[in-house]
């Protein structure tokens, strides 16, 4: 068998488009656009990048876009003073602050100086509490993504045997969250569990997020299973995944690749993310049902 390639991209590009239909409602209510603010600190290539197409996918949404591009070596002072401003801007409804930051720079405190209720990639300490206990807040933008992805493969997830490769704050920690509300029964494994392949040949559901090229082997893959792939890692010749692809696709019933699986997920849900925070902070009505 060869497994169903799960097509991030044109499941972002329909998000995206879904998003725009309701932005210009709530131009209409509000009598302005939702508003991203991003903050980019030094010159990293792929930081520079990353946050272009955010800020394109914003303008493209119909949404405003504000980029706030800081020196390498600016205090923790003064970027804690840009975020009380944007704090108290009405005209931004969502806050970024890229990572990585510079190594003198204090990124924990960064974050949790942002307003849970704009902070629209997941990371706040309030938001993590919400998403644990199953109360409104936002989720990272990643496990969003990849939660979507796995409704759009298999309508119901409940019941399923997942496993999560990964303990991040950003991925994996939240993945497992969303999971077990989707009524999965959740493992989550890492570079050190014991027996790592029995781990993900058990499971139904295997998303990947380690940071470990191709570590997960096809014949680790339960045959039929969904593998979500969260990794890029870059080699000497392309970007890989914390799976082998190829391995995997032989064995596993879908499977994302990279690029072109997750990534397209990211931009698209912070978006969405955005839409949500600018409609609960103006009192006006968005279908999150669609989104």
């Amino acid at each position: 068998m060869s497994a169903t390639i799960i097509d991030g991209k044109a499941y972002a590009a329909g998000l995206r488009a879904r998003i725009a239909t309701q932005v210009e409602p709530f131009k209409a209510a509000a009598g302005r656009a939702p508003g991203l603010a991003v903050v980019l600190v030094g010159e990293d290539a792929a930081s520079s990048v990353y946050v272009r197409s955010k800020g394109r996918a914003t303008r493209e949404a119909g949404m405003e876009s504000f980029e706030h591009r800081l020196s390498a070596d600016i205090d923790q002072a003064t970027l804690m003073a840009l975020v009380a401003a944007l704090n108290a801007d009405p005209a931004v409804d969502g806050i970024l602050v890229q990572l990585p930051l510079p190594a003198h720079l204090d990124a924990q405190a960064v974050i949790q100086a942002i307003d849970p209720d704009k902070d629209v990639d997941g990371f706040h300490p309030v938001n993590a509490g919400r998403l644990a206990t199953g109360l409104p807040g936002f989720v990272p933008c990643t496990p969003l993504g990849c939660l979507m992805l796995l409704r759009d493969v298999h309508g119901t997830l409940a019941g399923l045997d997942a496993v999560v490769v990964g303990r991040s704050n950003i991925v994996g920690k939240p993945m497992a969250q969303l999971l077990l509300q989707e009524s999965c029964t959740v493992t989550i494994a890492h570079s050190r569990t014991r027996d790592l392949p029995a781990k993900v040949r058990a499971a139904d559901i295997v998303v990947a997020a380690v940071g470990i090229p191709r570590l997960i082997e096809g014949g680790w893959i339960k045959p039929g299973a969904t593998v979500i792939d969260v990794g890029i890692n870059r080699t000497e010749t392309r970007l890989v995944g914390d799976v082998d692809f190829e391995g995997a696709r032989a064995v596993a019933g879908a499977i994302t690749p990279v690029p072109g699986g997750v990534g397209p997920m990211t931009i698209a849900v912070l978006l969405r993310n955005t839409l949500v925070s600018a409609g609960r902070r103006m009192g006006v009505a968005i279908d999150e049902t669609l989104l």
